[in-house]
């Protein structure tokens, strides 16, 4: 499983964990033409549902790994769990990852919070991957064209509706007044709007094809003419050009040492997680979910750091959520 793929199922889990602590409190959670229906009524048909079910083993899990973090003293960083987020970016279309993460609910708490848990499991497996040297040479030497950088540009735009108003915001722009100003103002892009119509840095074809035209094209700092696109007319300053790099074995290595790490890692994960859940003394106390958990094991204590259960199980998997303001094309 890689990491958006990870990241993914954790953030569903928290997600919907959310909720049911919101419901928690007693009170009515909506009426219908005046007729109440209670919060306690609400989460007792939540509770027969599956989802429930798995967001309860989500959260035992979540505790589990906790504990056993804190058993193996394993610590992470606030710098680590920047480090993969940054990462786990890089796979988003431009300034589609706050639009997925409002879309959703979440906060980049609830991001840090699945993250870390990432990075427990990857220390605490740490020991059973093995990469050598000549498996990193192997891998980019199969996929070389993959780890070159193509050129990118950092821009920024305004969305309007029509021709006439596009016009009308080029000499706004030309006469000197602030690109953020106007297009705080005037943009119709929600993705963009309240950041002055900031989209990021993005490669060829993130962006509708009009709109890449341009930006790849035009002056850095040059307002440009009205760019029409099946969104509206756009406005469009280039910020930065950032040119293209070739890669090399050594610049590609730490992606491609992470990458055979994940490859390595994903079938231990499941089987680590069920050990854990084994040699756990779990105690349901709500009889709707009598039996969710196995017996625990005859000894006691949680595994080694490093060690994996013998039984094997497939992971879950999820698709990455896409999408992205407009300008961009998914």
């Amino acid at each position: 499983m890689s990491n958006v793929q990870r990241l993914t199922v954790g953030l569903a889990a928290l997600l919907f964990g959310t909720s049911l602590a919101a419901c928690a409190s007693g009170g009515t959670v909506a009426t219908v033409n005046g007729q109440p229906i209670s919060e306690s009524a609400f989460n007792t048909k939540l509770e027969g549902t599956p989802l429930a079910r798995t967001v309860l083993q989500q959260m035992v899990q979540d505790a589990l790994i906790d504990q056993y973090a804190k058993n193996n003293n394993i610590t992470i960083s606030d710098a680590e769990i920047s480090a993969r987020e940054d990462q786990i970016k890089q796979n988003f279309p431009a300034g589609s990852w706050d639009e997925m993460l409002k879309s959703r609910g979440l906060s980049e708490d609830d991001v840090h919070a699945a993250l870390r848990e990432q990075l427990i499991l990857d220390k605490a497996l740490g020991s059973q991957v093995k990469i050598a040297p000549a498996q990193i040479k192997d891998y980019f030497d199969k996929n070389r064209a993959t780890f070159d950088k193509p050129e990118q540009v950092t821009a920024r735009h305004i969305l309007v509706p029509n021709l006439a108003e596009a016009q009308k915001v080029e000499q706004l722009l030309k006469s000197g007044q602030s690109f953020g100003d106007v297009a705080k103002q005037y943009s119709t892009d929600p993705g963009s709007k309240d950041k002055g119509g900031e989209l990021g840095t993005f490669k060829k074809g993130q962006m509708v094809p009009a709109f890449d035209k341009v930006a790849f094209s035009a002056p850095v700092n040059a307002i440009s003419a009205p760019v029409k696109s099946p969104f509206g007319y756009h406005i469009i300053q280039v910020e930065a050009r950032i040119p293209g790099q070739t890669a090399t074995l050594a610049s590609a290595t730490p992606q491609i040492t992470d990458t055979l790490r994940q490859q390595q890692e994903a079938p231990l994960i499941q089987p680590f997680l069920q050990g854990l859940q084994q040699k756990a003394d779990i105690k349901v106390n709500n009889p709707t979910f009598a039996g969710l958990f196995a017996t625990p094991m005859p000894a006691g204590g949680m595994p080694p750091a490093g060690s994996a259960a013998p039984s094997a199980a497939a992971s879950p998997a999820a698709s990455a959520p896409a999408g992205s303001p407009a300008p961009s094309s998914t």
